[in-house]
């Protein structure tokens, strides 16, 4: 067993603190770049994002292989931090430039653009990820550092969602146009995800020593084990709800509570814009994993993640009522907050679950595929964003959402209450319904990391 030092799970959280500023910025603030800055149709944006986050997805578990058979000085997985994070960077600057060409020539710069984008965060993300499993060998410890990862990565996405609009903001004061405003601000994020990416790479180091197995077999294990499947239809069902809430918000402050909107307090008011709710949301995420290591401690993984669901379904749907009024905004970033906990207590499970299904796999079948069961995890999530990021848009588009225009029509209203509550809800009672049926139990791991002492080897 392996307990590993603070600064090393620190390390490890700048990984993802790095990953989770794009994501988020890409999960949130794209649509709405691509249709109303870089002058795509909501239908054309919706199909680019299907369409490139399906290819990612499939990319991961192709990644997950490979990563796997990779030997190095640097370990399998770690070193591909320091290969890929220039171009990470360097992707994430193109992808939110506009050129100067046609309808269709901006397509194929968006297509191109988008998909060399995912093609490097599968490179680094998913041996990013499976660093978990070779980092230590104790499923509480891997609870630890996934919860030490997603905090991170919750104060990543914090920084970048709150400072997104005031960045651009501050580039069009300084004379640039609004396009050339994003992009600039895409440059500083890019440069601090780069500068992440490399002190994660320096302070972590792997433990395990696995040895690779054929793969062949580690395909047969995968598509046998029951707790794999569960959980990737758990982890797609988390991103589909993130999603949802997410890609809808930018269009919700702007088409339905406006702008220049103020909450007051009686004491004092201030702004309320689309970037601090989703800014608040992250601060709350990070409570929720602080609060899911001592809850999963105590009740188990498998019914802390199905009880913040419960929790998940009920306050999205309350979300749906409230008016656009000055107790009606206060409720809705109370609600935000509560969400955001249950939300922030499930997402470091996931990634530790994944860890377990990992060690199960090695136990029942002697196989070593962890970075192909974690890309599983990755490619889930990014389906679910896919699936998640498109439907939203197509049915803004079903429900006669105008982007840009001054007034939407009340079906469009409509639209955009529903994608912020009962159908993030339905997807809530469905992850409910996984966990009930998940069979990795606390008693049932403790066995299986006695088994994994007599098949790994651990270095200190």
């Amino acid at each position: 067993m392996t307990k590993s030092k603070l600064i090393e799970k620190i390390g490890y959280g700048f990984g993802d603190m790095s990953s989770s500023m794009f994501w988020k910025i890409f999960s949130y603030y794209l649509p709405i770049f691509y249709s109303d800055v870089f002058g795509l149709s909501l239908g054309a944006t919706a199909t680019l994002m299907l369409v490139t986050r399906i290819w990612d997805a499939i990319l991961d578990p192709m990644m997950g292989i490979l990563a796997d058979r990779t030997q190095t000085k640097w370990g399998k997985y770690r070193p591909y931090l320091l290969w890929f994070a220039a171009p990470f960077a360097v992707c994430g600057v193109f992808l939110f430039t506009t050129p100067h060409l046609g309808e269709t020539g901006k397509l194929i710069w968006a297509y191109v653009t988008y998909i060399l984008m995912m093609t490097v965060y599968t490179g680094i993300n998913v041996p990013y990820g499976s660093m978990l499993g070779v980092l230590t060998n104790d499923s509480d410890e891997k609870t630890v550092f996934s919860s030490f990862r997603m905090f991170f990565a919750y104060a990543g996405s914090f920084i970048a969602l709150f400072a997104w609009e005031p960045l651009c903001d501050l580039f069009k004061a300084h004379g640039c146009a609004e396009t050339g405003a994003w992009q600039g601000a895409m440059i500083v994020i890019a440069v601090f995800c780069f500068l992440l990416f490399l002190l994660c790479f320096r302070i972590t180091k792997e433990h395990i020593k696995v040895e690779a197995t054929s793969l062949g077999s580690d395909v047969s294990s995968l598509l046998r084990n029951s707790p794999w499947w569960l959980l990737t239809a758990a982890a797609l069902c988390s991103n589909l709800f993130n999603t949802v809430r997410g890609a809808t918000v930018a269009y919700y402050f702007k088409y339905y509570i406006g702008e220049n909107i103020h909450i007051n307090l009686g004491i004092g008011s201030f702004l309320f814009f689309a970037g601090l709710f989703l800014a608040v949301g992250e601060v709350c995420n990070m409570a929720g994993v602080v609060m899911a290591v001592p809850i999963s401690r105590r009740i188990g993984k498998r019914s802390t993640f199905a009880v913040s669901c419960i929790g998940m379904a009920v306050l999205s749907c309350l979300f749906f009522y409230l008016p656009c009024t000055n107790v009606g905004f206060i409720t809705m970033l109370l609600l935000q907050i509560l969400i955001s906990i249950c939300t922030g207590i499930i997402s470091p499970l996931i990634w530790s679950m994944y860890a377990d299904v990992a060690d199960f796999a090695a136990v029942k079948d002697h196989t070593s595929s962890t970075g192909l069961i974690f890309s599983s995890g990755s490619m889930a999530q990014k389906f679910g964003g896919a699936i998640a990021g498109s439907a939203v848009l197509w049915l803004f588009a079903a429900f006669g959402l105008v982007p840009n225009a001054l007034h939407q029509t009340d079906s469009a209203i409509l639209g955009m209450k529903l994608t912020m509550s009962y159908i993030p809800a339905a997807v809530a009672v469905l992850m409910v319904v996984i966990m009930f049926v998940y069979p990795l139990t606390k008693s049932k791991m403790k066995q299986i990391n006695a088994k994994l002492k007599d098949i790994r080897k651990i270095e200190d």
